[in-house]
């Protein structure tokens, strides 16, 4: 199994020994958000490289979470685990969280 922990500390040094961003918290969501770009245009162009760019999008999320001192892996083992136990029903053809219907 892979060590996410680990991947963050891994992936944040990579960007320290490149001189690569490490303060500018909201350049890396925008940087992050524009991978996510280039995977969705390598999905809709049915590229070869859509893994390698789903990839670019993993990497940029464990270098924010390091910079953030957030457990990444922890916070996916738990927000899976919380939508195991969540209910949803379908409405006009989208799935939504019945908590969500008022």
């Amino acid at each position: 199994m892979v060590d996410l922990k680990q991947l963050q500390k891994e992936v944040y040094q990579n960007k320290v020994d490149k001189g690569f961003n490490i303060t500018d918290v909201q350049m890396e969501f925008c940087h992050t958000y524009g991978e996510l770009g280039e995977a969705y245009q390598a999905y809709r162009q049915q590229k070869e490289d859509l893994g390698e760019e789903l990839a670019d999008v993993a990497i940029y999320l464990l270098g924010l979470s390091e910079i953030l001192n957030i457990d990444l892996e922890t916070e996916i083992i738990q927000k899976i685990e919380k939508n195991k136990h969540r209910k949803y029903i379908e409405v006009n053809g989208i799935m939504v969280k019945q908590e969500e219907l008022k």
